[in-house]
């Protein structure tokens, strides 16, 4: 990699191929703020607004996405009992954990990893119950690969907690642990 002063020519190989492009260092920390901000908004918000609407009832999802749909089968076995208070509970405070952490920038990776998850279960239950008559491309897509932009791109390195936590002894002791800061 050439380093100029605020851009960064990037080479690698993309399908065989050498590809290489300049990147503003200035203007890809913005985005990466932005994305993490609204995103981490986004989830805060959702996450938030089922904690304020308590008790929160995710049985109507669970049961329709059991009937019909690819993940069905593990779906099922959140459809009542325990397991579906559990889901009640990790649903809300999923997505407020992951909101939270995405907007301080702290465990981006990790935070990044279970939004994408999160929406990976929606994109397909939702889809196939109907969500894709009108495309593929759906807000649960969208937000999937916002996610993995932002988990691949370190995005809390950048005015967030994360650039600490890397710096940190625990983290530069166990070099693993940098997985799941960025």
């Amino acid at each position: 990699m050439r380093h100029d002063t605020m851009t960064q020519n990037v080479k690698t190989r993309l399908l065989g191929r050498n590809v290489s492009f300049p990147v503003s260092e200035p203007w890809l920390a913005y985005w990466l703020v932005i994305m993490r901000l609204a995103v981490g908004w986004w989830m805060l918000h959702a996450g938030l607004d089922k904690f304020l609407a308590w008790p929160f009832d995710a049985g109507w999802f669970v049961s329709g996405a059991a009937q019909g749909t690819s993940l069905g089968p593990i779906v099922t076995l959140f459809a009542d009992g325990i397991l579906l208070s559990f889901v009640n509970v990790a649903i809300p405070l999923g997505q407020t954990l992951i909101g939270l952490g995405l907007i301080l920038g702290a465990l981006t990776r990790l935070a990044s990893f279970f939004g994408a998850l999160l929406m990976a279960f929606f994109y397909f239950i939702n889809g196939e119950t109907g969500g894709w008559n009108h495309g593929v491309v759906t807000g649960e897509l969208l937000g999937l690969l916002i996610f993995a932009m932002i988990a691949t791109l370190g995005a809390g390195r950048v005015l967030g907690v994360d650039a600490y936590l890397a710096e940190s002894d625990i983290v530069q002791n166990h070099p693993k642990l940098r997985y799941i800061v960025g």
